[in-house]
C-alpha cells in the first residue's frame, strides 16, 4: 500500500514548517527556558524570553484542521532529538489508559540514544470531560508531575470544560494558511512525484482546502490516484472541489460577511450546517455584530419571521417552507440596510442558553429519572406528573419531610437532590 503523501511530504526539520514562525519561536522558547536542547537550535529558534513562557508547565497548540500542529512537534522532537511520546485524547480517553500509556514510555528507557523524552496529547478537545472518565484529570496530573516537556493540540482549545488545562499551559495559536503558501508546498509534492500539474488546478483545491493544508495533500493524492502524472483544471471540475467541514463560528463570519444575499443563502448548502444550532448562535451573535440599534432590531425582525416559520412547519410538517425560513435567517440577517464594514476579527460567545443547558443536565436528568417513577408508579402520563403532581409534592414536602424521605429511599437519589429537585 502506498505511503499516504501527507506522511510521505511531512517536515523533517522545524525550518521546513510552514509559515508558522510565531508559533515556532515560543515553542523552541519555551523548550530552551524549561529543558535541555542543542545550543546551536535555541540560538536560532529559541529567542524568547517572556515571564508567561517560562512559567507555563504545558504548551497547549491551537488553531483549526492542517496548519501543522501536531507536524511541529514532531519537527521539534527530531530536532532536539528527543523520543515523542504520542497520545490521541480522542482515542485514548479513561485516566487509567492515559495513564498506562504515558506512564509507560516514561518509565522505559530509550534504545537509541535520545537525548530526553516528549509528551504530546493530540486532540484534547476531543475529550468529553463527564463520560471519559477522569481523561483530563489524568492530563493534568501528567502536566504537574511529568519531569519532561507536555505539548498538546486542540482545534477548539476555548470550552469552558477546558480552562484547567488553559490556565496550566502556555497558549499558542497557530495560524490558518494562505491560498499561496498551500500552494507552494502542492507545486512541491507534485515536483517530488513527477506530475505536471497547471497552478490554476493547484489554487482551485488550495482554495477548497481553507487553509487546510493536509486536506490539500490528500485531495491531490486523490486526484492523480491510479498513477496519473497530470493534473488540469478541467480534472478538478470534472471530479467536483471539496466542500470543506465548517465551525459554527465559521458560519456565522461567512454569513455576516457576505457581500450578497445569495452568498448568505449559499451557507445554509455546507454539510455542517444545523439549522436549529444556527438559530441559537444568531439570536446572541446579532447584537455582537450589528453595534447600532436600528440594525440590530431589523436583524431580530427577520430572525423572528423566520422562527415564526419553522414554528409553522413543526405544527403542519410543512417542510417545504424551510428555504423561505433560511432565507431570512441567512439573507435577511446578513442583508441589513445602511450596513456597516464589519471588523476583519469579530468575537463571537458561546451560546448562553447552551452554556446552561450543559451546566443542568444532570439536575435535569435527575428530575426525569423522579417523574419517571412516579408516572409508572401512579399509573399516569409523564406530563401530567411534569405539569401538576410535582407542584403537589413540592407542597406536601414542606409540609412534611418523611416525604422526600420516602423517595430517596425509593429511588437512591440523595434526599437533599430530591429536595431540590422539588
Amino acid at each position: 500500500m502506498a505511503l499516504p503523501w501527507i506522511e510521505k511530504y511531512r517536515p523533517k526539520s522545524f525550518a521546513e514548517v510552514v509559515d508558522q514562525e510565531e508559533a515556532k519561536y515560543t515553542l523552541a522558547s519555551w523548550i530552551c527556558t524549561r529543558y535541555k536542547a542543542p545550543r546551536e537550535f535555541c540560538a536560532r529558534w529559541g529567542k524568547k524570553r517572556d515571564k508567561e513562557i517560562s512559567e507555563a508547565k504545558a504548551v497547549l497548540l491551537a488553531g483549526p484542521p492542517g496548519v501543522g500542529k501536531t507536524t511541529i512537534v514532531h519537527a521539534l522532537a527530531k530536532e532536539i532529538n528527543y523520543e515523542l511520546i504520542e497520545l490521541n485524547a480522542s482515542d485514548v480517553r479513561t485516566a487509567e489508559r492515559i495513564k498506562q500509556v504515558v506512564g509507560r514510555g516514561l518509565r522505559e528507557s530509550s534504545l537509541f540514544g535520545y537525548g530526553g523524552k516528549l509528551v504530546l496529547f493530540d486532540e484534547v478537545d476531543g475529550l468529553h470531560v463527564k463520560e471519559d472518565l477522569g481523561g483530563l484529570e489524568a492530563i493534568i496530573e501528567i502536566i504537574e508531575t511529568a519531569k519532561v516537556p507536555v505539548v498538546m493540540t486542540a482545534n477548539n482549545p476555548y470550552d469552558p470544560k477546558f480552562r484547567p488545562l488553559r490556565d496550566l499551559s502556555l497558549v499558542v495559536n497557530l495560524k490558518k494558511l494562505s491560498e499561496d503558501e498551500v500552494v507552494e508546498v502542492l507545486k512541491r509534492v507534485c515536483t517530488g512525484e513527477g506530475a505536471k500539474c497547471e497552478e490554476e488546478a493547484l489554487r482551485s483545491i488550495a482554495r477548497s482546502s481553507l487553509g487546510d493544508l493536509r486536506a490539500a495533500i490528500n485531495d491531490l493524492q486523490m486526484y492523480l490516484s491510479g498513477g496519473r502524472r497530470v493534473l488540469t483544471v478541467d480534472d478538478i471540475k470534472r471530479v467536483g472541489e471539496r466542500n470543506p467541514q465548517l465551525s459554527m463560528f465559521e458560519i456565522l463570519d461567512r454569513v455576516y460577511k457576505a457581500r450578497w444575499f445569495d452568498e448568505a443563502r449559499a451557507v445554509s448548502f455546507n454539510p455542517s450546517f444545523d439549522w436549529e444550532q444556527y438559530f441559537v448562535w444568531a439570536l446572541e451573535s446579532i447584537p455582537v455584530v450589528y453595534k447600532e440599534l436600528e440594525l440590530t432590531s431589523v436583524a431580530y425582525d427577520r430572525l423572528s419571521k423566520a422562527d415564526m416559520f419553522i414554528g409553522r412547519i413543526k405544527r403542519t410538517q410543512e417542510w417545504e417552507l424551510l428555504p423561505y425560513a433560511l432565507e431570512l435567517a441567512l439573507g435577511g440577517v446578513s442583508q441589513v440596510k445602511n450596513k456597516p464594514r464589519l471588523p476583519p476579527f469579530i468575537k463571537y460567545g458561546f451560546p448562553q442558553r447552551l452554556l446552561l443547558l450543559a451546566r443542568t443536565k444532570e439536575v435535569r436528568r435527575r428530575r426525569e429519572t423522579l417523574i419517571e417513577y412516579l408516572a409508572q408508579n401512579l399509573h399516569v402520563s409523564q406530563s401530567l406528573v411534569r405539569a401538576e403532581l410535582m407542584y403537589v409534592l413540592s407542597a406536601l414536602a414542606r409540609h412534611n419531610p418523611h416525604v422526600i424521605e420516602r423517595l430517596s429511599k425509593s429511588l437512591g437519589i440523595n434526599s437533599l437532590d430530591i429536595k431540590n429537585l422539588l
